[in-house]
């Protein structure tokens, strides 16, 4: 997949814990463990708003677009 979560990498510089992020967002924490392990194939904008207001961030510190090597297609 050529885009990548970092939300394990915000949250940890955030020193905040999935389930406090889950309630400000008002998400259950599975559902973001998913988003955080790449489990999931989409993201709702008004639950990737949710999360950038809740951890004071923005979308590409979370998301990362990185090239897949064409010789591995």
């Amino acid at each position: 997949m050529a885009i990548i979560i970092r939300l394990d990498r915000v949250l940890a510089d955030r020193k905040m814990r999935l389930n406090d992020l889950a309630k400000k967002v008002g998400l259950s924490s599975v559902n973001l463990s998913n988003l955080k392990t790449g489990k999931v194939k989409a993201i709702r904008f008004s639950t990737l708003e949710g999360i950038c207001n809740a951890m004071e961030c923005q979308p590409g510190d979370i998301l990362e677009y990185v090239p897949e090597d064409k010789d591995n297609k």
